[in-house]
């Protein structure tokens, strides 16, 4: 069974940046597809961003295209999420996610995740 963990997570001042990383372990550590969801209090769980096993594709919500690049190191397991320019709005607890029967384009629905990690919390402040 493969374990999520992310790690990264903060408080930061709107316009600024984090960077957030999810480490993969156990059997089949480097899933096919995989992608950051968050979730804001009292908001349903959203989609963020999901990448492909190569890393050759990626996959933005439009609310963050531009400011948040996905990215993934298959050889340390690790996927990233560079995000850029945060707004107060961004302010959420991210979780890695991982498909295995999924597309980037399916994994957008929360259902159709296989692995969840635990959340890291971010917090931008106006």
């Amino acid at each position: 069974q493969v374990q999520l963990v992310e790690s990264g997570g903060g408080l930061v001042q709107a316009g600024g940046s984090l960077r957030l990383s999810c480490v993969a372990s156990g059997r089949a550590s480097s899933p096919s597809v995989m992608g950051w969801f968050r979730q804001a209090p009292g908001k349903e769980r959203e989609f963020v961003a999901s990448i492909s096993w190569s890393g050759s594709s990626t996959f933005y919500a439009d609310s963050v295209n531009g400011r948040f690049t996905i990215s993934r190191d298959n050889a340390k397991n690790t996927m990233y999420l560079q995000m850029n320019s945060l707004k107060p709005e961004d302010t959420a607890i991210y979780y890695c996610a991982a498909a295995v029967g999924s597309t980037m384009w399916t994994m957008v629905v929360p259902r159709n995740v296989d692995i969840w990690g635990q959340g890291a919390r971010v917090t931008v402040s106006s």
